[in-house]
């Protein structure tokens, strides 16, 4: 059932956790998460952010769908929705909003702020000492070119949208001329030392975390350097080494995500590399490969967290 604006009557009689599903599109994902839930014997109701706003009158000051005078219990994001800068800042308003509120908010606005914004993530990554590719972000195609000509010499780069997701828009920069002009990177250039390594093909290791434990990984094959599953990688079973969870947990609380899908790397030198932290990231691929329900301990974490006493089994 899509999000909607309407109540069901039965909603107001369900004595359980309710929970706000905040999503884009009711898709696979949504849909793993709801069944977990109510497995589990809790409610997801879906919304969608961009639906939601302020109301004064309210007690809570909050306008939520499907939740009538009240809030929910715990809201989970999946996603936040595509935008204008006003319409994206009220959505992360409400979120905030809420937290302060009390309602707890899997992540939390700062940690989705943080981790969409690469240069910000890149920059929690490297002050708490996790190791990351050297990144640079520069607001000029000028200052881009000097980066290109000073860097381009120790290896390529790789330019990244700032707030891009999936690998999609990304490019490799071997030297000046591969830049595309300022008004295609929409003012923000986002360069990162180029770490991938053929190997018989190009690999990587998303591992997932939830509530400060390592509870799943994978290694992603691909036949190119961008190895998204979306894009056509292919996933394997990772049973992740010490050094692994340590820089998964480490990354994970640099940029306060209760989870998060950490992606890393191997280099040259064969050290692991923390290239992003996704604060909504996509588990399908990671299913494939899981023999657990990954959804039902997302929600069974997000249940433990407010106190439900409800099965942790039942959502497994």
């Amino acid at each position: 059932m899509p999000p909607s604006d309407k109540q069901p009557t039965a909603r107001k009689a369900f004595s359980g956790p309710k929970i706000a599903l905040a999503v884009d599109l009711y898709d696979w994902h949504a849909r793993d998460l709801a069944a977990a839930f109510a497995r589990a014997g809790a409610l997801a109701i879906p919304i969608r952010l961009g639906h939601c706003g302020f109301d004064t009158r309210r007690p809570g000051g909050l306008a939520i769908p499907g939740f009538g005078a009240d809030l929910p219990d715990a809201l989970f994001v999946r996603a936040i929705g595509s935008g204008t800068f006003e319409s994206v800042t009220l959505r992360l308003d409400v979120l905030h909003s809420l937290e302060a509120l009390g309602v707890p908010v899997l992540n939390s606005a700062r940690a989705i702020e943080i981790c969409v914004d690469k240069a910000a993530a890149s920059f929690a990554l490297a002050r708490n000492g996790i190791p990351t590719p050297p990144t640079w972000t520069v607001q000029s195609e000028q200052a881009a070119r000097q980066t290109v000509r000073r860097e381009a010499g120790r290896g390529p780069l790789v330019l990244k949208p700032l707030f891009g997701a999936q690998g999609y828009g990304l490019k490799l920069i071997r030297r000046e001329d591969d830049l595309p002009p300022f008004e295609e990177v929409e003012g923000v250039y986002y360069l990162q030392r180029f770490a991938a390594v053929e190997r018989g093909g190009f690999h990587d290791i998303r591992v997932f975390v939830s509530q400060g434990e390592v509870i799943a990984a994978m290694t992603r094959h691909a036949t190119h350097w961008i190895t998204n599953i979306k894009l056509g990688a292919r996933p394997e079973w990772c049973e992740p080494d010490a050094e692994m969870i340590d820089l998964a947990l480490r990354a994970s609380a640099a940029v306060g995500a209760d989870f998060a899908g950490v992606d890393m790397i191997r280099d040259a030198a064969d050290r692991l590399q923390v290239l992003e932290i996704n604060s909504m990231p996509g588990w399908r691929g990671l299913q494939k490969v899981s023999r657990f329900s990954i959804a039902g301990r997302l929600a069974a974490d997000v249940l433990t967290r407010i106190g439900w006493s409800g099965s942790k089994a039942a959502a497994l």
